[in-house]
């Protein structure tokens, strides 16, 4: 992280920011000699800085005097989430003004899927989600996409943590297949399921390939209505749009 330019600016700030992004990069726990390490500050620095982020509730100290990310930073992450859901409802509509199917934005929210944003199709026949709902990230396009923006260890960490279970006869419940399909999904930039977590739905999507965040956008339809010449125009309108968000994303994160 170091190897970097450190940012102009207020340096306490710089660098107490700096220490919450090394915690994150280490999976969310951390020792005060990583921390040091990485952020190439000397110890009695990260001891002022960071007894400041546990006293705001930014840190937490762990019994094994390890170092976590504090609750604090749970309803803003939260806030921010949901803000720029509903700024990308712009981005959405127009794929759904385009194929006339429902399109969602979803992110990770601890181990599961929630989604931010939807517009939903405009037809009697159609997929509908409540925003705010969390649903599990193995059975569903958007969770394969989500998890495939991860390492491996950490995508099996998760589904180590929430298991596979089955939604349908058609859910993927073993977690090494599913590790593998992540590896397609890296290489060809979308992710597809078929009634593994409805029966007769269909749905495409795609990573948000932002630097700073994680979200997905999907596209979900009933079976019979994406053939495959469909979804080869649907795919790239989807990745069009997915790099719209993370443009938006990544410039407002190099404004501030």
């Amino acid at each position: 992280m170091c190897s970097q330019p450190r940012p102009s600016g207020v340096q306490s700030v710089t660098r107490a920011l700096e220490i919450l992004e090394v915690v994150d990069a280490a999976g969310g726990e951390a020792t005060l000699s990583h921390i040091s390490a990485e952020a190439q500050l000397p110890m009695p620095t990260i001891h002022r800085l960071v007894r400041t982020l546990v006293d705001r509730s930014y840190l937490r100290q762990l019994p094994d005097r390890r170092y976590a990310l504090g609750v604090r930073l749970i309803p803003l992450g939260n806030t921010a989430r949901e803000g720029f859901g509903s700024r990308s409802t712009r981005e959405i509509d127009s794929l759904v003004k385009e194929f006339g199917e429902t399109v969602n934005l979803a992110t990770l929210d601890g181990d599961q899927l929630v989604y931010v944003s939807q517009v939903p199709a405009p037809r009697a026949m159609r997929m509908f989600t409540e925003l705010g709902k969390h649903v599990p990230l193995h059975c569903r396009a958007a969770g394969k996409a989500l998890l495939s923006m991860l390492t491996d260890d950490q995508a099996r960490a998760i589904l180590g943590r929430t298991g596979m279970r089955a939604q349908t006869p058609h859910t993927m419940t073993d977690p090494e297949a599913l590790i593998a399909q992540l590896a397609e999904v890296r290489t060809l930039g979308f992710a597809a399921e078929t009634g593994e977590m409805e029966a007769g739905v269909r749905c495409l999507a795609v990573p948000v390939p932002s630097a700073t965040a994680q979200f997905a956008v999907s596209l979900s339809a009933p079976e019979p209505r994406l053939n495959p010449a469909l979804e080869d125009r649907i795919l790239p309108a989807l990745q069009k749009v997915a790099r719209r968000l993370a443009a938006q994303l990544d410039s407002g994160a190099e404004a501030s």
